[in-house]
């Protein structure tokens, strides 16, 4: 989101990144705003490899909370007078924290401490999210809270804590899973409107754009899994909200155009503040989508990656591959099965559409040098 480039890019593939060049800073987004003559500001959740601090990349940073306290801060500087544009950052975290449930449920189970013993803030948010008052019910189980039928067999070699809610956690413990989400997010919601909230009363309400955007989801109980790094609708998809007061239409939503809330980020805010991108980025901006509805030559897939897999997202399908052994690829008609629950990849009628989502996929990865993804199609691991 920093970078308008796809992990890969940088050969990260999961938390344990590694340190990246210092040739990425000049070109991430505090830098690139900063020398178009913004004031750029970052507050909250970084989570980035080394070198990258929101100093190096070119923003103030008001505020390492990344929760209420962030909130404050960004009231604070939405308070002040500015003599120039700026781009402010507020990075919540929440609802992230629901990550706990799963991974202090194994550790006790095992008779391990808590793994984040000293997460004190993060387990606080759960214990206070997850209180169920009297006469109140959780959510029911998702219909889709079942496996896809004929699941990758990357799925069966997963190992600790999703290996072990996966097989164990019983209805009430999926449906406490889910109450406590739906409680974390309405705490970030309640944050994110004390600074939409000081924006509408200052003095840049009219002509500040706004775009609520994240990196990943949660499986919230769909086919068994919590947490993020699966190709599926409740972890890839995410919204991507743009908001200008008077010029681009309230209310209006999108389904049609694919958008990539990672790699677009940086281009589109490039495109509504007038500032050149930096070259060669993947990503587009949604600019005339939002404004107009439409875009000449919008793309017509989307490669969405995950640390152990690599997805194409068409218009109807939904195309991923992982490593062997056992079923290595799923293709799902997302028109026909929005649920995800049926693996389409062995059927004799899907040949052609298998192949031809398989040949665009590698198209695309070739064409970024991933070599990870690029290993899914190596010759001893042909589908």
């Amino acid at each position: 989101m920093m970078t308008g480039r796809y992990p890969s890019h940088f050969g990260i593939r999961g938390n344990d990144a590694p340190t990246l060049p210092d040739l990425v800073l000049p070109v991430a987004l505090g830098n690139v705003f900063r020398a178009g003559g913004y004031r750029t500001a970052f507050g909250g959740k970084t989570h980035w490899p080394k070198p990258m601090t929101a100093e190096s990349i070119g923003f103030e940073y008001i505020s390492s909370d990344q929760r209420d306290e962030l909130a404050t801060e960004c009231v604070k500087f939405l308070g002040q007078k500015q003599d120039k544009p700026f781009l402010l950052v507020a990075s919540f975290i929440n609802p992230h924290d629901i990550c706990y449930m799963a991974i202090d449920a194994h550790a006790k189970a095992e008779g391990k401490p808590t793994v984040y013993s000293k997460s004190v803030v993060e387990r606080e948010y759960v214990a206070a999210a997850s209180r169920v008052p009297a006469g109140a019910s959780c959510p029911p189980l998702p219909a889709n809270h079942g496996p896809t039928a004929g699941e990758p067999g990357a799925f069966t070699r997963l190992t600790g804590f999703r290996k072990h809610v996966r097989a164990h956690w019983s209805a009430e413990e999926w449906r406490l899973h889910r109450w406590t989400y739906c409680r974390l997010t309405e705490g970030v919601d309640a944050e994110m409107g004390r600074v939409l909230g000081a924006l509408k009363d200052s003095e840049f309400a009219k002509n500040t754009v706004v775009i609520f955007a994240s990196d990943h989801g949660d499986m919230d109980a769909a086919h068994g899994f919590e947490h993020k790094s699966l190709p599926y609708e409740e972890s890839a998809r995410v919204p991507f909200i743009v908001s200008w007061p008077g010029r681009i239409p309230a209310g209006k939503v999108d389904r049609k155009h694919l958008v990539g809330s990672t790699i677009d980020l940086l281009s589109t805010l490039c495109d509504f503040a007038g500032i050149t991108p930096p070259p060669g980025l993947p990503g587009r901006s949604v600019r005339k989508l939002a404004e107009k509805g439409s875009e000449t030559g919008w793309r017509t897939d989307l490669v969405v990656e995950c640390g152990d897999s690599r997805t194409l997202r068409s218009a109807r399908y939904k195309y991923s591959i992982w490593a062997g052994p056992g079923t290595r690829e799923m293709l799902i008609d997302m028109d026909k099965d929005p649920g995800e629950m049926t693996n389409l990849a062995g059927e004799p009628g899907m040949a052609a559409t298998m192949a031809k989502h398989r040949a665009r996929l590698r198209v695309e990865i070739a064409s970024r040098g991933d070599k990870y993804g690029e290993s899914l199609f190596a010759a001893d691991q042909n589908a």
